[in-house]
């Protein structure tokens, strides 16, 4: 089958959406497709690309001339889909709202190329700019929704919302997000993170953006109470600031926990796994996500016990892996933390669990697999 990816950006800071992308088109290219990827050059990332290539995936950036508010406008992308799109058996989109789902939504119709669409929680209007949201869904995402084949919700709260807002059920598929957990088979010596950062103690860890909506002030208020308990604890936020970092330094200024609480700034992927494995508790307390979070995941893999709030504690609810909190509730929170510190050796049981769920479900050729049965049902229907 010869499939097509189409993604705004291609760079691995950019998260969740581009590892979907890179990972399942290495996964097809093994299963015998013939893949292409187009994107904008925003952004663009060489060397991730080039690892793809490598591997027999085909990439190609179109200049973008204009960013507004990342919908990435780039002409050229026209053009080479009037010309090319009609060679390919399937699209998949990534993302919802974007500059490159209109063109290639516009060609598919015409040339009768079925598509699905993989919206990687970016559906909903209620987060964030919902009045632009509204007016592109008015413009070119209602009839985007309206044509696709599937929808690939990368979980049961996105497929629920798809629901909400009219999307048949039989054209819903959810697939959850795939794991490179071959990176956490070879785990790093204990202390490295601690040893370069200067961290005695027991440690907490928030690792991922600095960013609004990944609920860290709700942490850092707990925490300043967790603190007049435990008095040798540390609370590490590691990751890129997305603007939200000043709020939350005024917020530490004000509770007085400067001393207690350390940035680290963006790190890399080997320091990312040494922080999973120096931590005594990992804690996600997102206020919207869409189900599903990979870093408390990603820590379970390293023998971290984990804290996530509701908004994406799915699998680990599913998995019974962690623990699971309302946002926003402090006495809660806290008391999980509290008992998690204070008992490490109760947790193991629990991540046991969480391991075996990630390897019997969420490995990339497992993932792969299940987005492969989607197409195949798709092309039959054609």
């Amino acid at each position: 089958m010869k499939i097509l990816h189409v993604i705004p950006y291609f760079t691995p800071k950019r998260g969740g959406d581009v590892n979907v992308c890179y990972n399942l088109s290495k996964q097809f290219v093994e299963l015998g497709h013939d893949v292409t990827i187009i994107t904008t050059d925003f952004e663009f990332d060489h060397g991730y690309a080039r690892s793809i290539e490598k591997v027999g995936v085909e990439i190609i950036p179109f200049k973008s001339s204009m960013n507004i508010a990342l919908f990435l406008y780039s002409p050229g992308m026209k053009k080479w889909a009037k010309e090319n799109l009609k060679n390919f058996d399937l699209i998949h989109l990534h993302q919802f709202r974007s500059y490159q789902n209109n063109v290639i939504h516009n060609y598919a119709i015409e040339y009768g190329i079925p598509y699905v669409l993989q919206p990687d929680n970016s559906l909903p209007r209620a987060t964030q700019r919902q009045k632009t949201k509204r007016l592109y869904d008015w413009i070119w995402g209602n009839r985007i929704l309206e044509n696709a084949s599937k929808l690939l919700a990368i979980s049961k709260e996105e497929a629920e919302y798809a629901r909400q807002i009219g999307i048949d059920d039989e054209k819903i598929d959810i697939v959850y997000t795939g794991m490179n957990i071959e990176y956490f088979k070879n785990l790093p010596e204990y202390g490295e993170f601690r040893r370069k950062h200067g961290i005695n103690g027991k440690m907490i860890l928030y690792l991922g953006r600095i960013h609004k909506l990944k609920g860290i002030g709700f942490a850092i208020k707990v925490f300043s109470k967790l603190v007049e308990e435990i008095d040798d604890i540390i609370f590490v936020i590691a990751g890129p600031d997305e603007g939200y970092r000043t709020e939350l330094e005024r917020l530490i200024a004000k509770m007085n926990i400067g001393h207690k609480v350390k940035f680290t700034g963006p790190v890399s992927e080997d320091e990312k796994i040494s922080a999973y494995l120096d931590a005594d508790l990992f804690i996600h307390t997102v206020i919207y996500m869409g189900g599903v979070g990979i870093t408390p995941l990603e820590a379970i893999l390293c023998d971290t016990p984990v804290i996530v709030t509701e908004q994406c504690g799915e699998v680990i609810k599913e998995s019974n892996s962690g623990y699971i909190v309302k946002y926003g509730d402090i006495k809660v929170l806290g008391e999980k933390m509290k008992y998690v510190l204070e008992n490490p050796q109760e947790q193991k049981e629990m991540l046991e669990r969480g391991k075996r769920y990630i390897k019997e479900n969420l490995t990339w050729d497992k993932v792969s697999v299940k987005i492969e049965r989607t197409y195949n049902e798709i092309k039959l229907k054609k």
